[in-house]
């Protein structure tokens, strides 16, 4: 769970605090979508590293920073060949203009069918499958907390898996963007090298976008024209929760009070 400036994980043989420290500059409007994607990457590194060592130490095997960040390193290479290196190919197999808008609208259909193909794929493992019940879990307590209900299995059970501020539904507002910002570029007629370097260098225009688009949403969701936007943002993390165990509500809960208990202690010291 996290809150503005606190981190808590919560599993079965321990659990890690960790504070974030929030500089005021990375809160300025279309820098701190950037900042949220870096600071995921620096806590989502450092929170796997730890509960890889908590699980890996039952077995008396110890998992350093080394192969995590290799680990990583290589997913972090196939998720661009993937997801930006790909697409580009189909589509200009598909579409030969590749400076059209045509070509930006093809690319990102692809782009699309390879994220939600990709998310329904991984949910056929079971260990991803418990980590989108988890998923869930989380998204159920943070509404229940919302709507003002007491924080117990019973209470929280009854609440929406979906949440309007969750990063599922970010990443398809990033495609959208995406498709947006690219139409621009397709206006400079760009040949293949200003197209593969536009979509990495547009990375922190799509994200600060994004983020700003779904913040917005999130903040006006009771809105009949912002209701309509989020159905699909909403539905894409369909993909991603699953309804979760008695027991996953309890880590939940139990990860969410002691996220806002050192939320306290930070605005009190």
């Amino acid at each position: 769970m996290r809150v503005p400036t606190t981190l808590q994980i919560v599993v079965d043989r321990g659990e890690l605090n960790a504070p974030i420290y929030v500089n005021p500059f990375w809160k300025l409007p279309f820098v701190r979508g950037l900042a949220l994607i870096g600071e995921q990457v620096h806590l989502g590194m450092k929170a796997l590293m730890w509960s890889a060592n908590m699980n890996a130490g039952a077995r008396d095997v110890q998992i350093g920073k080394r192969e995590i960040t290799g680990s990583v390193a290589v997913a972090a290479v196939f998720g661009l060949l993937l997801f930006i290196g790909l697409p580009l190919v189909l589509a200009g197999a598909a579409v030969h203009r590749s400076g059209s808008f045509l070509f930006v609208v093809v690319e990102g259909l692809i782009r699309v069918g390879l994220v939600l193909g990709y998310l329904s794929l991984i949910a056929l493992l079971p260990d991803v499958r418990r980590v989108f019940q988890y998923h869930g879990a989380e998204h159920k307590t943070i509404n229940a907390y919302e709507a003002g209900w007491p924080l117990e299995v019973s209470s929280v059970r009854r609440a929406s898996l979906l949440h309007p501020r969750c990063g599922t539904g970010f990443l398809l507002v990033v495609l959208v963007v995406s498709v947006v910002v690219f139409s621009i570029v397709a206006l400079a007629q760009p040949n293949w090298f200003w197209l593969i370097a536009s979509r990495l260098l547009a990375i922190p225009i799509i994200a600060g976008t994004g983020f700003e688009a779904i913040r917005y949403m999130a903040r006006h969701r009771t809105n009949a024209v912002i209701k309509i936007l989020l159905l699909p943002v909403l539905g894409t993390q369909k993909f991603t929760t699953r309804q979760p165990s008695d027991d996953m509500l309890e880590v939940a809960i139990a990860a969410f009070n002691a996220a806002r208990e050192g939320e306290e202690e930070v605005a009190a010291a």
